[in-house]
């Protein structure tokens, strides 16, 4: 399973079906990401359990998206799907602390005893 982030561009059709396990539903969801070279991709999303998670998602929404790439093969030509297994809002970033600085004094302490230790070994003739 790999995961993207991006913003949703578009809702693609519901399709309806039945196959001999009985009837089936999909839909797709196109999705714009990267920050420097937008670029896009369509995801499949099946099953009607899936596609309730997409129920309160809108256009333009920073969304996550968990799914599998998979391939086939039909008349000698290959063609690649990104099969949605979760997708659901980004969440919201919390505004990051700025880095306290260390106190000076403890910065001072840190450099007397780094001296100290160095005059210590100068005064050692042993090798280590």
């Amino acid at each position: 399973m790999q995961t993207i982030t991006g913003k949703i561009v578009k809702f693609l059709p519901r399709v309806e079906g039945e196959s001999q396990r009985g009837p089936w539903v999909k839909a797709g969801i196109v999705i714009e990401y990267g920050d420097e070279y937008p670029t896009k991709a369509a995801f499949t999303i099946f099953g009607e359990q899936r596609l309730q998670q997409c129920a309160g998602l809108k256009e333009g929404m920073e969304v996550v998206v968990n799914y599998n790439p998979q391939s086939r093969e039909y008349n000698d030509r290959w063609y690649t799907d990104l099969q949605c297994i979760t997708i659901y809002k980004q969440p919201q970033q919390q505004p990051q602390q700025p880095v306290q600085q260390a106190p000076a004094q403890a910065q001072h302490s840190f450099a007397q005893q780094s001296q100290q230790s160095v005059a210590m070994s100068e005064d050692n003739d042993l090798p280590f």
